[in-house]
């Protein structure tokens, strides 16, 4: 489970930082995606992967800490997801908004480059 885990991170990781070293806007913003999830999915991870572990605390008698998730992440990763949300809305409008002054997609604005 944790070498899947850990391929998955790793190519959401390749995959984004080779479309942010790309020459078009939209794939600027696509790699920028993947780079959050892959840094969600980290964030995620950090809680400890575990199957069939109970979310809460039931009683104070079964209190092991080593039996529990740890919800610190799963709040971290819920906040990132709306902000990532909210950074590609903004992104998308700033594309669009340049796309209309340029005339083209290019990060750099020259199509010749």
């Amino acid at each position: 489970m944790e070498g899947i885990y850990a391929l998955a991170i790793g190519v959401l990781t390749a995959s984004g930082v080779w479309l942010v070293l790309r020459p078009r806007t939209f794939q600027v913003i696509m790699g920028l995606s993947l780079l959050s999830y892959a840094v969600n999915l980290f964030i995620f991870g950090m809680g400890r992967l575990m199957i069939g572990g109970a979310p809460i605390i039931e009683t104070a008698a079964k209190a092991d800490p080593s039996l529990y998730d740890d919800p610190v992440p799963q709040a971290l990763v819920l906040t990132a997801i709306v902000i990532g949300f909210a950074m590609t809305a903004l992104f998308l409008v700033v594309l669009l908004a340049s796309r209309g002054l340029t005339g083209n997609d290019h990060v750099d604005g020259d199509p010749e480059a």
